[in-house]
């Protein structure tokens, strides 16, 4: 389960020009019995599968994928419920039963103390939670938890207390197995949400991870195997031969990605159903190690592994899940034995410290007590660490030492020079003050197919959006690169461009093989109509567009989802039901800023001022330290007339944050306008420090030189 704020994805909008960060991310289901479906084939359920695959169905038993979900009952629940007494963060429960069922009593969102039933219990190890039903069709995931290994209670986010208005409260959205959890902890599970109501209908065929979460509907194989015909099976997903096949089917589970339709059918290919999360810093490290939860996939994307063909199954058991070897062996499978010895790792054999995963499997600790290994199996760099404060294993395991000292070591033992990797282009991509040759650096990275095109594309989001013909050019052949990623994120580079200019290159990436690049390009043009399209494109355009909406339903639950919702209104015209998406977007959670940039956007679109400034006043005092909501208030001041204020908050947002080009360029262009060009042409040259040779900033400088003179 996912439980953050941070977002995934990031769509240009109006009038400011500003960008939203779009999340991707659990009413009580039906009957949990098996449902046959209207068509010939059925959900048969685990039971009938064992006849024929006992072996498979032995260790699935008992596995994570088992235990993903269960009723509850004296067998699967693990938690102590004997009038137990657990006090957190403020928070204080009462676990008890009644009549053979389980029951907690403890505060609700109004602040009201409430008894409520166990409906579900959800997972096992390394721990057990816990789902209440609500109105409108959820089911929350209660914050206290039941450490399956040490035998108590515990709260998620230890230390910290939860206002019952934020996102993160566990009546909330970010507690919602509906919206969070289900689709990846039951069979066949149709979120069913509706955003009129806000209300759900969600329903599952199988409560658990069932064999027919991975190989499909089961009952025409079923019949099948029945009639006692050998050879090739028939009738059923197998994900076993290739590693797109597998990527294929586990990816859609263990990855942090966006949603592209409401559900997804096992063993289709990923890209149709799926785009999976950029590896930037609000959810990994800087240089790509995982810091927020990522599922494997997104870490997985960036090792030598993946590019190798190494597949999941030559590491884990796919039934039991349970890894193939122990320790070092697993390893070696694949890698030379001198790798495990002395003469490579320089620890002592047979100790945690020569295990190959304390070195190339660094991992963090999520949901209050589970530890996950980070999949990019990279080489230890503290040598970043110095420049970056990035995390290293060295220092992972030797905390009274510093970054400089396991550096150092690190040169000792393997030499001065450390292997090309992508990381060092990408802690680049994120430097403040990027020169003319580090652009020509992360350019030249991105266009290097050697390199993983996950990263790539990370790149790609970390650059300034086109600003002028080299730059146009430059996104347009990225636009069309190999990767569906990095196409996706360039494309979403031109969606500031003139409506022609936009309309011209849609023309071409409409009919991209890829769904994702499909929506990505509608989403460029989401202003334009059908009847603005040339007549040849028009119905390719409608297909796009269909998709584009299909992608924003299936989200509409989470804030994000819902603001991107708005943002679709708003680029339309359609500017009340804007405002209605924002507003419900920040009912849902109150602390997804950029919100406030859309919502203030819509309200100064219908001329209501007054409430736009409402907007950014209330943001202002919630982030007092961004600079982002004094830019646009310095920018609807400036078009209120009061030029004064205009300044004080441009000024602001510039001494918040020096690399924002629009506000240097806003800022020089009051300067110039209130002739103080001194002012003016120190600013307008930051401004083109942060942007070299930008057109409207080189202009600029030419008017404020020629007043001087």
């Amino acid at each position: 389960m996912i439980f953050t704020r941070n977002g995934l994805l990031y769509l240009a909008s109006a009038v400011f020009l500003f960008t939203i960060l779009f999340v991707t991310r659990c009413g009580p289901p039906k009957s949990p019995e098996v449902q046959k479906v209207s068509t010939s084939n059925y959900y048969a359920g685990s039971e009938t599968c064992v006849g024929c695959h006992e072996a498979q169905f032995k260790d699935w038993v008992d596995s994570d994928h088992d235990w993903a979900m269960k009723k509850p009952s004296e067998s699967t629940v693990l938690g102590d419920f004997n009038d137990t007494r657990f006090k957190a963060d403020g928070a204080e429960y009462f676990f008890f039963k009644r009549d053979d069922e389980f029951w907690v009593r403890t505060s609700t969102a109004e602040g009201v103390e409430e008894e409520m039933k166990i409906v579900y219990t959800f997972g096992v190890r390394p721990l057990q939670q816990y789902l209440i039903a609500f109105d409108k069709g959820r089911l929350q995931t209660l914050r206290a938890s039941w450490d399956s290994d040490k035998k108590r209670w515990f709260h998620q986010y230890a230390g910290e207390e939860i206002p019952h208005h934020d996102w993160l409260h566990w009546t909330k959205g970010g507690q919602r197995w509906n919206t969070m959890c289900a689709e990846c902890h039951s069979t066949n599970v149709k979120k069913n949400y509706f955003t009129k109501t806000d209300s759900f209908h969600t329903t599952y065929t199988l409560i658990n991870v069932s064999c027919e979460s991975c190989h499909g509907m089961a009952g025409n194989h079923v019949e099948w195997a029945k009639k006692g015909e050998t050879g090739e099976r028939k009738y059923i997903k197998y994900p076993g031969r290739m590693q797109t096949d597998q990527i294929n089917q586990c990816a859609g589970c263990h990855a942090r990605r966006v949603k592209l339709t409401e559900n997804f059918t096992p063993g289709e290919p990923f890209d149709d159903f799926f785009l999976v999360q950029t590896i930037s810093s609000n959810l990994y490290h800087p240089d790509g190690q995982i810091m927020d939860e990522d599922y494997v996939y997104g870490s997985f994307l960036q090792s030598k592994m993946y590019h190798a063909g190494v597949k999941c199954t030559d590491c884990h058991n796919p039934h039991s899940l349970a890894l193939i070897l122990d320790g070092n062996q697993l390893c070696m499978r694949c890698h030379t034995p001198e790798y495990n010895t002395p003469a490579h790792h320089f620890h002592p054999v047979n100790t945690e410290s020569s295990a190959c995963i304390n070195c190339h499997m660094t991992g963090e600790t999520y949901m209050g007590n589970d530890f996950r290994r980070d999949h990019s199996f990279r080489v230890p760099r503290p040598d970043q660490s110095v420049v970056y404060g990035t995390p290293n294993a060295c220092t992972g395991c030797h905390t009274d030492k510093t970054d400089q000292w396991a550096a150092e070591q690190v040169v000792a033992w393997y030499g001065e020079e450390r292997k090309d990797h992508f990381s060092d282009h990408l802690l680049l991509a994120q430097k403040e003050d990027i020169t003319e040759k580090d652009l020509k650096e992360l350019k030249d990275f991105v266009a290097n197919l050697r390199y993983p095109s996950i990263a790539r594309a990370t790149a790609v989001e970390y650059l300034p959006d086109v600003w002028n013909r080299e730059s146009f050019d430059w996104f347009l052949k990225m636009a069309n690169d190999s990767s569906v990623l990095v196409r996706y994120h360039a494309l979403l580079k031109f969606s500031n461009l003139p409506k022609q200019d936009r309309i011209a290159l849609a023309a071409q990436h409409l009919y991209d093989r890829s769904k994702a690049v499909r929506i990505a390009t509608a989403r460029m043009i989401s202003d334009v109509t059908t009847q603005e399209m040339p007549v040849e494109h028009r119905e390719q355009y409608n297909v796009a567009f269909g998709e584009y909406q299909h992608m924003l339903q299936a989200n509409a639950d989470f804030p994000m989802g819902r603001a991107q919702l708005g943002d679709f209104y708003l680029r339309q015209g359609v500017y009340y039901r804007a405002i209605q998406e924002y507003k419900m977007s920040l009912q849902m959670d109150s602390l997804i800023f950029p919100v406030y940039t859309n919502l203030a956007t819509a309200y100064n679109l219908t001329g209501d001022n007054a409430n736009a400034m409402h907007t950014l006043n209330l943001w202002t005092k919630k982030e007092p330290a961004n600079a982002r909501p004094y830019y646009l208030r310095g920018l609807l001041y400036y078009e209120m007339q009061q030029r004064t204020k205009a300044m004080e908050d441009l000024e602001k947002a510039v001494t918040l944050d020096g690399s924002n080009f629009s506000a240097l360029y806003n800022l020089a262009l009051l300067y110039y306008e209130e002739k103080d060009f001194q002012s003016a042409r120190v600013t307008v040259n930051q401004a083109l420090q942060v942007q070299p040779g930008e057109q409207r900033a080189t202009e600029l400088l030419t008017l404020i030189q020629s007043a001087k003179q």
